[in-house]
């Protein structure tokens, strides 16, 4: 019986995932870095090994219940505060913070309050699961990131934490955080690789057809100005601004237009926005210059020139100081699929231009 005992001991044990499915959120933010361990323990069951993930998706409720965005609902086996065995990777997976209705988590956040090192070798969040982690303290003093749009939310409500809003995830000690949704599988891969090593990645990352190192950073993706109230300076500029970008401004002509001198109008300007006029106009056409690289056949010098950023090479070093990458770059990243000879040569469609 000893001997049974101690062969079983022996056993190489499987890391065990637990992914709180938070609800309300996309099913990708769950389904992809479940999707990531569940294939990598595949593939290292096929090379012959009994390592690899024990992938647990459990709730934060304890009604054991999830309904997603889409209106798709499943129940769980367990809820989170049914676990008090060690975990190897937690990852909390999306986050509805902003449906008022915290009471209902407040079993979870009292659970999550005594996850640490001691019980958890790794503490990781997909998109606003950030928040979660935040709520708690266990982002406190440490660097971490969340989706782009809410990432001026997660800096006003918890400012002990150094938040980077470019990263699509960011490791700092045994937390790991990572940006919007997709980002999750960003990390998951880099997790398994860290785990055991690149080769088992690729094979995973292939797998799921993904990159195991996505190129790009989250500037690409979110807008550099934010949506502003009727009432603020910034919304009437860029609707003014949208019709001059191709000239010459200076900020004279525009306090002119709006009867203010140019010291009023750069201190509303700043209080309203957060920045002075003339970032703010170089931001306007860059957003100016990357729609027209998404939707136009424009070539890149008549863009430089429409959106108001001079020449090309102008342009290029703008586009690199703000989104880290370059025209071109960006152009084949985001530009239309539907506008490709290789999509028009699989959905003929009598008039494609109604899609322009």
């Amino acid at each position: 019986m000893n001997r049974r005992k101690m062969k079983e001991d022996e056993r190489p044990q499987k890391k065990q995932v637990v992914i709180v499915a938070m609800t309300s959120q996309l099913l990708l933010d769950i389904t992809g870095p479940a999707d990531v361990f569940t294939t990598a323990d595949k593939c290292l069951q096929a090379l012959g090994t009994a390592h690899g993930y024990d992938v647990m998706i459990v709730a934060p409720t304890a009604d054991k219940k999830v309904i997603s965005e889409t209106g798709l609902a499943f129940s769980c086996k367990l809820c989170a505060m049914d676990i008090h065995t060690p975990i190897d990777t937690l990852v909390i997976a999306g986050n509805d913070y902003w449906e008022g209705n915290e009471t209902v988590f407040e079993p979870f956040y009292t659970w999550l309050s005594g996850i640490n090192e001691k019980n958890t070798r790794r503490i990781t969040s997909v998109c606003a699961g950030a928040f979660s982690l935040a709520k708690v303290g266990l982002l406190d003093g440490r660097k971490a990131t969340t989706h782009w749009n809410l990432s001026e939310q997660l800096k006003k409500h918890y400012p002990r934490i150094d938040v980077d809003a470019n990263a699509f995830f960011i490791h700092d000690g045994p937390i790991y955080t990572s940006a919007g949704v997709s980002s999750g599988i960003d990390l998951a891969l880099a997790l398994v690789e860290e785990d055991f090593g690149k080769d088992i990645a690729i094979k995973v990352a292939r797998h799921l057809v993904y990159y195991l190192s996505r190129p790009g950073f989250q500037a690409q993706f979110g807008s550099l100005l934010p949506l502003y109230e009727n009432s603020n300076i910034g919304q009437k500029l860029q609707h003014w601004l949208s019709d001059h970008l191709q000239e010459p401004v200076d900020v004279g002509k525009i306090a002119a237009h709006f009867n203010m001198s140019v010291r009023n109008l750069t201190r509303v300007l700043q209080k309203q926005t957060g920045m002075p006029p003339a970032k703010f106009i170089e931001k306007l056409r860059v957003e100016k210059a990357r729609k027209l690289l998404e939707n136009t056949d424009l070539s890149l010098e008549r863009i430089a020139e429409q959106s108001g950023l001079g020449n090309l090479i102008s342009m290029r070093r703008v586009f690199l100081r703000h989104l880290m990458t370059t025209p071109s770059d960006y152009r084949r990243a985001f530009r239309t699929s539907l506008n490709t000879p290789e999509i028009k040569e699989l959905l003929p469609i009598k008039s494609w231009d109604s899609f322009n």
